[in-house]
């Protein structure tokens, strides 16, 4: 997105696995972002609610820090497809392009299933299906999201994305 809009902008992380310790969340943007403010005169926060009960906008705005709006990147890049999506199916796991090239390490790995497949059934009993939602339309990614769903043992339906509502509200916040 940089490219595409022209923008000069760096983008700092904080570690993706934060998303299964939520609480987490708030203290490593805070540091982050008081790591940014150092450089930049003009610091956004590109991250969702993620679980965080709004623990982050209350530090954010304590802080006087931006954030784009949503709850979490499932809702930003399904761009008002969230809903209806999970009305459709309850027992929805989403992908992104992210999830899909990182899902050996963050999903088998991380939940012991290279070592206990077994478990699988457990951990994954209420689901009914795997959504993909790509923000790209490559080949690679698309398999990728059909090893994941057969590994899960659930149908894939994929829906093309792009960056949807993110794309659309960094560069509403962008333009102020």
């Amino acid at each position: 997105m940089r490219q595409k809009h022209g923008w000069r902008a760096d983008v700092p992380a904080v570690p993706s696995l934060l998303h299964n310790q939520p609480d987490r969340i708030p203290a490593a943007v805070q540091a982050r972002s008081r790591q940014a403010r150092q450089r930049y005169a003009r610091v956004i926060v590109v991250y969702g609610d993620c679980g965080t009960g709004g623990q982050l906008d209350r530090l954010l705005q304590a802080e006087g820090v931006e954030r784009i709006a949503g709850p979490h990147c499932y809702e930003m890049f399904a761009n008002g497809r969230f809903e209806r999506l999970m009305t459709e199916a309850l027992g929805t796991f989403f992908l992104t392009d992210y999830l899909v090239g990182s899902f050996e390490p963050l999903a088998i790995k991380r939940l012991g299933l290279d070592r206990h497949p077994e478990l699988a059934q457990d951990y994954f009993a209420n689901y009914t299906r795997v959504v993909y939602l790509a923000q790209r339309d490559e080949p690679g990614l698309r398999a990728a999201a059909r090893a994941a769903a057969d590994r899960l043992g659930l149908p894939l339906t994929v829906e093309q994305v792009g960056y949807g509502a993110l794309e659309l509200r960094l560069v509403e916040v962008m333009e102020r």
